[in-house]
């Protein structure tokens, strides 16, 4: 008889968990961005560095190398180290004094949390066969949505009644007693032992990855429509506090209570049922789990609209809600077809390969964009620069579901090329 430890749907809780925290830590900063721009005296651009290109610089770089220790070795271990680290750095961010001090206190969390999905990823396809793993992403990814919902609610209260320092302290402590959980309750699968396509070959190079992965143009174009979907969708989010507050008037805590449930719900339902319906449609034809992310990103654009420009605060929720939630369908998707191409050996470097593209595009470039975009408009259109600042995820969203469609039009052909589809 299994044991809790051998059960998947606990390791998938397990994990989900702390992809939540993970994203509670990465994303408290942003409910936080006003008072600290306010106490540090610092510009829309030094915010939009300290909320992407900051975390995203050494998140990137080092997620690569810790992927193939994961690949390699204990992928268990390396998330425990993973969380521990992003927590504690979390948690000083409440003693700085300066922009340079907070910066890398973020360049800390973003080394903490390089070795957090990867392994986590290559776990989950260890625990679920291919025909249920993009189910099993998008409920892994929740915590995306989860993490934001808790970090902007709780957040955004303990900023207004205790400050922001008080807040980074109570937001990084419980990381550390669940790193402890994490070791001592999971067990590490092996590798592979689910798969049609067995990995009784010796372990690839990085470059042999790099080779197989960029040889199939599926992944290729499928790796840079997430980039440029996440693009608006950090670019946005990560000023959305501060456009509530400096656009709409809105109160800080009662920003943080709407962004984290429309957020939240919004963001959940839709990384959710993008999995969900991808693996059911899936069954009839496999190029859906890139259709859906294609339809779904034209359909937030429309909404993103509302959001922007309306100047009812109803209208501009009722936006931000339908361009979340179309605009998170693509996640789950797309690291099961990742995955699908690849053997278990290469499941966590191919993982890191994906992330690296999506939070290079992403949240390293889509903030600082827009908050550069906002200190220049700002002399001529004052709060408003970031209205316009906002259109060009216009562009970004577009180019990200021409990509999807482009990536469907070559899957079943790589897929029979890995060996993956008879």
């Amino acid at each position: 008889m299994k044991s809790y430890k051998d059960n998947k749907w606990y390791v998938l809780f397990i994990l989900t968990l702390v992809y939540t925290f993970s994203f509670i830590d990465r994303q408290i900063l942003v409910i936080l961005s006003e008072p600290i721009k306010s106490e540090l005296g610092l510009s829309d651009t030094q915010l939009g560095l300290l909320t992407g290109l900051a975390f995203a610089a050494l998140y990137v770089i080092l997620g690569l190398p810790i992927a193939r220790i994961a690949d390699k070795g204990n992928r268990k271990n390396i998330i425990v180290i993973s969380i521990s680290l992003w927590s504690f750095m979390t948690a000083i961010s409440g003693a700085v004094s300066s922009f340079t001090q907070l910066l890398l206190a973020r360049i800390g969390v973003g080394i903490g949390e390089a070795g957090g999905s990867p392994p986590s990823h290559s776990i989950i396809s260890d625990y679920f066969p291919p025909k249920k793993r993009a189910t099993a992403f998008a409920i892994y990814s929740l915590g995306i949505y989860i993490g934001i919902l808790i970090g902007f609610v709780i957040g955004g209260f303990i900023a207004k009644h205790y400050g922001w320092r008080i807040t980074f302290y109570t937001i990084g402590i419980p990381g550390l007693l669940l790193a402890i959980v994490l070791y001592f309750t999971v067990k590490e699968p092996t590798k592979g032992q689910l798969d049609s396509l067995k990995s009784h070959i010796e372990l690839p190079t990085l470059k042999q990855v790099y080779k197989i992965l960029f040889g199939y143009k599926s992944f290729v174009y499928a790796a840079l429509g997430t980039g440029f979907i996440a693009f608006g969708q950090y670019g946005i989010t990560n000023f959305l506090p501060s456009f509530l507050q400096r656009i709409h008037g809105m109160d800080l805590a009662v920003a943080g209570y709407v962004l984290g449930l429309v957020l939240g719900v919004g963001g959940g339902l839709g990384v959710f049922l993008g999995g969900y319906l991808s693996d059911r449609l899936g069954l009839k034809d496999l190029r859906w789990y890139l259709w859906g992310p294609m339809i779904s990103g034209f359909l937030s654009l429309i909404f993103v609209l509302l959001l922007i420009f309306s100047d009812q605060i109803i209208w501009v929720i009722a936006g931000l809600f339908l361009t979340v939630f179309f605009a998170s369908f693509y996640l789950a998707p797309v690291i099961g077809i990742t995955h699908s191409l690849v053997n278990a050996k290469m499941r966590a470097i191919a993982s890191s390969i994906l992330f690296f593209i999506l939070n290079f595009i992403g949240l390293g470039f889509g903030p600082l964009t827009i908050g550069f975009l906002s200190d220049s408009l700002q002399p001529e259109f004052g709060d408003l620069s970031l209205r316009w600042a906002f259109c060009i995820v216009l562009v970004s969203g577009s180019l990200a579901s021409v990509f999807f469609g482009m990536a469907a039009k070559h899957y079943r052909a790589d897929l029979k090329s890995s060996g993956a589809l008879q």
